[in-house]
């Protein structure tokens, strides 16, 4: 048994012995677990354990037998690795799918209790967090998105809090900056965030790295701050208390905790973070704080305080249902739409007008220009969308004709300019397409597609619609040269499963792209587009959705069966058109295959995709980017055209050239590899 003699001079006594109990509840818990587990972080939940307990007892507005209540204040842990904070609360306050069983399952195969929290592995789970700072941002996405509504539908029908909790790690990731800076300046009131002020990271204390004034931080960002004891229950509820009256700022509460709190030997320790804390440890830690059951069970009498608490929500969630349906017909209409992810009715004619729009043109356009009228005409048919862009609105082409900026303090529009912040900006969109009722796209150069990436890849782990417009896609933006020209990006981004990665060839595919794109509502999607103009490659009034299917044969081979086949996608689409004709005069039978989306290829059926590639080996690829993502339609015998190294500086044309991409270069693949098939 550890020495505990001193433990009493390093907790301090409650304030509040019944919030103290049930804030022991969600300490065992999870100790409890992490023994169990051999694994997990037991330090974070031990010492936001007082904190949680306030907040869900007596500010949290939710209701544990409707977990997807639209009006229910959202509560993320943005320092997901104290996961077992959260499946505590959920077990403790009645969630039906979150038993005892799961929280002995802690970190097992198929358990709803990860080691990080996973989006709809259990209800009230609002956000995949794992990598740190991640949290804080979708927080941010979650209260603008319910300001948003808030503009569009009223108080009563949308008015809730966001609460976030959140650790030292998350405030040093780069991330968190540009998502409290964006938060500050959009004023949202309704967010507030208490920040685990334990200074203790896996290294030691916190003072290894960094000597930042994380309040002075916050301030300088125009948030309101509050500094507290994290453990003084009066201290916790006062803060919140005040945080809630500050409608003109989000609020920080900087709560000062003991990391592990309760341990004999390893609170306020890097040992108390992510260690399993043995048997002794929490022998020691029973007997520190008074707790005599055994593991894994909770004294019925708390049991049942939880539980009341998890269903004091109920008369409020009822009262707001009324207000729903007793809410003007049309206003209700849409709400219930909205918050259903249904599409407005009649939504594709959008589509079919701006196909007709494009087919009309008589100039070549840059497939980011065709998106941008896309938009002019989807917007005007769902106002659900949310556009923005970071800091290249006029280069991303991501603003409808008709779309209002959202502002300080007014959220009545329907545009963001997120400023130079695309890891904030990609993450803030998945907090507005986890809260509901919007659907959220941004933009940027697809090169800094890597600035996104962690957020990209949650989106596409979590299976919501956030919508990732990626233009200057690839050396063609010329000048700007090789720092801005993406070359492996393409194949990076199609290596993220989930994730549906658009290329769009000429201005109708650009629409058919957009369509895709809206047709599924738990897909995150990402759409390249180039800055050069291109010309227009289809004509055909018809309204089948020919790259809906991922990939689809431009031109069929003449004269025979096929012989070559040539496959390319965006900018590079037309070179392949281009070279057909001059491969098919010369007796080599070739067919053009359009590949716009990977993903949605790989999904339909063998024989569908043999009728696509056809049967002959002889197979030639050209894309203006690295080949790694072709490899498997080429096989050993095909050709790749592009890119295989980084780029340069210069016109267009000229960069094309250097770099032998080329209508003549895919001439000569052809027919090498066709002649090898001969």
């Amino acid at each position: 048994m550890p020495d505990i003699s001193q433990a009493p001079k390093t907790f301090p006594a409650p304030k509040d012995q019944h919030l103290r109990d049930l804030a022991d509840c969600i300490r065992f818990l999870s100790m409890d677990a992490v023994q169990q587990a051999k694994s997990g972080h037991p330090g974070m939940p031990m010492g936001m354990a007082d904190i949680a307990a306030v907040l869900f007892s007596e500010f949290l507005k939710f209701d544990a037998a409707d977990p997807y209540w639209f009006d229910r204040d959202r509560f993320v842990i943005s320092n997901g690795h104290g996961s077992m904070l959260l499946y505590s609360l959920l077990y403790l306050t009645g969630y039906k799918d979150m038993t005892i069983e799961e929280i002995k399952r802690f970190r097992q195969i198929d358990s709803r209790t990860a080691g990080h929290p996973e989006y709809r592995h259990a209800t009230g789970i609002e956000t995949t967090t794992g990598p740190l700072g991640q949290g804080i941002a979708n927080s941010v996405g979650l209260a603008l998105g319910e300001r948003i509504m808030n503009a569009s539908f009223g108080d009563n029908l949308v008015n809730h809090h966001t609460y976030v909790f959140l650790g030292d790690g998350c405030l040093m990731e780069g991330i968190s900056h540009e998502a409290i800076s964006l938060a500050g300046h959009l004023k949202l009131g309704k967010l507030i965030a208490f920040w685990d002020d334990n200074s203790i990271s896996i290294d030691g204390a916190t003072s290894l790295a960094e000597s930042d004034d994380h309040p002075a931080r916050f301030r300088a960002a125009n948030w309101h701050v509050q500094q507290i004891d994290g453990h003084d229950t009066d201290a916790i509820r006062a803060a919140i208390i005040e945080a809630q009256k500050v409608t003109d700022r989000p609020s920080m509460i900087a709560c000062k905790t003991i990391i592990g709190f309760g341990f004999p030997t390893r609170a306020g320790t890097q040992k108390a973070h992510s260690d399993a804390p043995g048997e002794d440890e929490i022998a020691g830690a029973r007997k520190i704080l008074g707790w005599t059951s055994p593991p894994f069970e909770i004294p019925e009498a708390l049991l049942n305080d939880w539980r009341k608490i998890g269903a004091k929500g109920g008369p409020a969630r009822m009262a707001w249902a009324v207000r729903v349906q007793t809410a003007s017909p049309d206003k209700r209409d849409d709400f219930e739409r909205r918050m259903n992810g249904e599409l407005p009715s009649g939504w594709r004619a959008a589509i079919a007008a701006a196909k007709q729009e494009l087919s009309g043109s008589e100039k070549d356009l840059a497939t980011r220009q065709a998106s941008g009228i896309v938009l002019n005409h989807l917007f005007d048919a769902i106002p659900e969308l949310l556009g923005g862009s970071a800091d290249l609105t006029p280069s991303n082409n991501t603003k409808a004709k008709n779309q209002v900026e959202i502002k300080p303090g007014e959220y009545g529009g329907s545009y963001l300019h997120y400023g130079v912040r695309e890891h904030g900006m990609a993450a803030t969109m998945n907090g507005l397409a986890l809260h509901g009722g919007l659907i959220p796209y941004g933009g940027t150069f697809l090169t800094f597609s890597d600035y996104c990436r962690p957020a990209i890849r949650l989106a596409a782990i979590m299976e919501v619609r956030s919508i990732f417009v990626m233009t200057h896609d690839s050396i063609g933006l010329g000048e700007d040269g090789p720092t801005h020209q993406p070359i492996e990006h393409l194949s990076a981004l199609r290596a993220i499963p989930r994730l549906a990665v658009y290329r769009p060839g000429d201005p109708i595919e650009t629409a058919e792209c957009w369509e895709a794109i809206m047709d599924a509502p738990r897909q995150a999607a990402l759409i390249a587009l180039s800055r050069q103009p291109m010309p227009l490659l289809r004509r055909d009034p018809s309204d089948e959705n020919r790259s809906a299917r991922g990939a689809y044969v431009l031109q069929e081979a003449e004269g025979g069966e096929r012989q070559l086949t040539i496959l390319a996608s965006g900018s590079e689409l037309h070179l392949a058109v281009e070279a057909r004709s001059v491969l098919q005069d010369e007796g080599i039978r070739t067919a053009v295959v359009s590949m716009p989306c990977r993903l949605l290829f790989e999904k339909q059926d063998a024989a569908y995709k043999k009728s696509v590639l056809g049967g002959s080996r002889a197979r030639v690829a050209v894309e203006a980017a690295v080949q790694d993502s072709w490899d498997r339609y080429l096989g050993l015998d095909g050709v790749f055209v592009g890119m295989h190294e980084f780029g340069a500086s210069g016109k267009i044309d000229d960069v094309y050239k250097k770099f032998d991409i080329t209508t003549d270069a895919v001439i000569r693949a052809g027919r090498e590899v066709a002649g090898k098939q001969a």
